[in-house]
């Protein structure tokens, strides 16, 4: 699992690197671009066909459109790339791609020949469905005292809550019910059988998973990441372990492949994003990042400007159609690339660095800012001892920003939950405005350690 990163919104975004009609993404796969969805059986007036009511509804609720973009890449034309022999693995709307398997070099030749497939730079459409921050209206935020009725036994995950005031929402019973989730990771070893997700199972919270990498339905004998990550958010053993949303929903969608580190790992998170999209989802949560790759396709900081980054780019068009983007910040900070990185420079997300538990600052947090001077990482939360499942069924305490990331998505759900006629980058500026240092903000904890109790306050007076 490598790295992660965040908010501000741009007028175009581009690919900088030279996408012609073809990209190798890894060994023997390749992205192939199109050109257009010319001909498609698909229609943006019936939407139905290609996404749940929940994700035309949220759409209605946030005055989002249905656009070219939302509409499925165009079946022929993957039909025609099947049959010059390559196999196909994913396909993503949004980049209007495909990505495909062959150790065949003479059919990259044959490919270009066709004419729906892109022969130049690919460029990305405006994004004028998301509401930027406005950062110039900051009030000091004032909690009074309520008597609340007494909350969950947190057990070993009370610290990592409560230093966010986090218990605050559960007390006044936003406990993530009603909102949905998509975990976005490595593997989820074991969470059909592991007690803390019994709960999960036995009220059908998990709504569904996916595995991009492999193409199947098995995600449950891969990495124990997201197995981690999963019982930050979901746990609900009262007296033992208690995560931040315990009562909202899931989706386990696997996009990375942790054996190894290639930039087809960013078009498996952006295919998972949208199949998240499309099912209705309200956030996504990931604990991955790209900077660096096992081939000469690294990044630079200078990519880190929020455009560049397969991964960024659709982490903000996910944005665009209304949902909450969370991601963790990175465990680079005392490395030689020390930022954050991709996706965790997106415009429109929700960056986590990792602090200890009295929120000072952990020397492995990414850096920021973004390279464009955006305030990176946005927030931090607790990220060192962090309790989180154990895969032989017991509780341990781990290290990183893939943990601080999760301990953040639950108690953003269970605040959306308390104002859920807010957009997405509304609950993204409360939490900003809640932290201990927004008004000084830096690039170790960004505007700092926020309070959910006074964004829970600034929600209800805006």
């Amino acid at each position: 699992m490598k790295r992660i990163s965040l908010l501000m919104i741009v007028a175009f975004i581009f690919i900088s690197t030279n996408l012609f009609s073809q990209r190798e993404v890894s060994p023997n796969h390749y992205c192939i671009y199109f050109k257009d969805k010319v001909g498609t059986p698909y229609s943006i007036n019936k939407p139905q066909q290609f996404l749940s009511q929940k994700a035309i509804d949220r759409r209605t609720k946030y005055g989002i459109k249905v656009n070219n973009q939302d509409l499925p890449v165009n079946p022929q034309y993957v039909k025609q790339i099947k049959e010059l022999g390559f196999e196909i693995l994913n396909t993503s709307k949004w980049l209007n791609c495909v990505i495909v398997y062959t150790k065949d070099k003479t059919l990259l030749e044959k490919v270009k020949n066709l004419p729906f497939v892109a022969e130049d730079l690919i460029k990305y459409p405006k994004k004028d469905n998301i509401q930027t921050v406005k950062n110039d209206d900051f009030q000091k935020i004032e909690v009074k005292k309520e008597k609340l009725d007494k909350v969950y036994k947190y057990g070993k995950g009370k610290n990592q809550i409560k230093m966010l005031n986090g218990d605050y929402l559960h007390k006044k019973g936003y406990k993530g019910k009603g909102m949905t989730i998509a975990v976005l990771d490595g593997g989820f070893y074991h969470v059909n059988t592991l007690p803390a997700f019994d709960s999960l199972w036995a009220n059908n919270q998990i709504l569904g998973w996916y595995d991009f990498v492999d193409c199947d339905t098995t995600v449950w004998d891969a990495a124990t990441h997201g197995m981690m990550v999963l019982s930050i958010i979901s746990s609900n053993i009262p007296g033992d372990f208690v995560g931040t949303a315990p009562k909202a929903n899931y989706w386990l969608l696997r996009s990375e492949n942790t054996a190894s580190e290639y930039v087809i790992e960013e078009y498996n998170w952006v295919c998972a994003a949208e199949f998240a999209d499309s099912v209705g989802v309200d956030i996504i949560h990931s604990s991955l990042g790209y900077a660096e790759f096992d081939d000469d396709q690294d990044y630079t900081y200078e990519n880190m400007d929020g455009n560049t980054a397969i991964s960024t780019i659709g982490s903000d068009i996910a944005a665009s159609k209304g949902i909450l983007l969370n991601t963790s910040a990175g465990n680079s900070g005392m490395g030689e690339w020390h930022y954050i990185s991709a996706p965790g420079d997106a415009d429109s997300c929700l960056t986590i660095g990792a602090c200890w538990r009295g929120g000072k600052n952990a020397g492995f947090s990414s850096n920021g800012p973004s390279y464009d001077n955006r305030v990176k990482p946005d927030v931090t939360a607790k990220g060192v001892f962090t309790t989180v499942q154990s895969s032989d069924g017991g509780y341990g305490k781990s290290f990183g920003t893939s943990l601080s990331g999760p301990v953040i998505a639950g108690l953003a759900a269970c605040l959306w939950q308390a104002f859920p006629e807010k957009s997405n980058m509304e609950i993204i500026e409360a939490i900003q405005k809640s932290a201990d240092q927004y008004t000084e903000p830096d690039g170790k904890r960004g505007y700092g350690l926020p309070d959910f109790q006074k964004a829970y306050y600034y929600l209800q007076s805006h």
